[in-house]
């Protein structure tokens, strides 16, 4: 028996990276995925599952845009009779520069994605949760959220806005039976990563950056979310758990 059997997973940033690592993973586990992108990727995502044996649903959805929210749970409804797990991995990509150089569109760009975009899924994922009998909500932060970010200071201050909106979550609907949690992971070897990122060099140095030395992997974060989204962890919520290799504790 996996993890998730009978439980219906909803998953935004699908398309690729930690969303995408997470969806086959929770899959794997039994769950019934809903994978949710802007890109298209997430058809990809679903095919995958499909292929391993898999149950699974694509979703196009803009995470900005109330409609769009509520169709994706509405998706998880529809398809599978309810929701269980809702892990909001949606993000903006972080840009490095001083405080004093980022544009307000950068600014307003950020803040819509990886803040509004959280704010909704679980505004509209805890309802349909409790209609299901409780349920887990697994929130993508940063280690960024976690303290000053040095020329990342807008994307560092979304992210601690997601950890404050995890606790406060947490807090207000734990009689209704659902937990809700944040990662917080250091740089992750992703294709987004990639991107400024390009040469191995690069890449290398910002891995060398943690204690053990390397970079953080996609799947090593979505096992994480796999355990906070499963009855393992019955007992955990309003947390905010570095996955840096320790890098958050000096």
């Amino acid at each position: 028996m996996g993890l998730l059997d009978g439980k219906v997973a909803l998953i935004t940033g699908a398309g690729s990276g930690i969303g995408k690592a997470s969806a086959l993973r929770m899959a794997g586990e039994g769950a019934k995925v809903v994978a949710v992108d802007i890109s298209g990727a997430q058809d990809t995502t679903v095919a995958e599952i499909r292929a391993a044996g898999g149950e699974a649903t694509a979703v196009r959805a803009d995470v900005t845009k109330s409609a769009d929210v509520q169709a994706m749970v509405e998706a998880a409804r529809r398809t599978y009779g309810g929701l269980h797990i809702m892990h909001n991995n949606a993000a903006y990509p972080v840009q490095r520069m001083p405080m004093t150089d980022f544009s307000e569109e950068y600014f307003d760009n950020v803040i819509s994605v990886n803040l509004k975009g959280v704010f909704l899924g679980m505004k509209y994922a805890i309802p349909a949760m409790i209609a299901s009998g409780g349920g887990s909500i697994v929130n993508t932060s940063s280690v960024a959220g976690l303290g000053g970010a040095v020329h990342a200071s807008v994307y560092g201050a979304s992210k601690a806005g997601v950890i404050s909106f995890t606790k406060s979550a947490a807090l207000e609907f734990a009689k209704q039976n659902i937990r809700v949690n944040a990662i917080c992971p250091s740089a992750v070897d992703t294709p987004r990563m990639r991107q400024y990122a390009p040469t191995e060099e690069e890449r290398r140095a910002y891995g060398q950056r943690t204690p053990v030395g390397r970079l953080c992997t996609a799947e090593e974060v979505a096992d994480l979310a796999l355990f906070l989204a499963s009855d393992q962890a019955s007992f955990i919520s309003g947390t905010a758990v570095p996955i840096d290799a320790g890098s958050s504790a000096s």
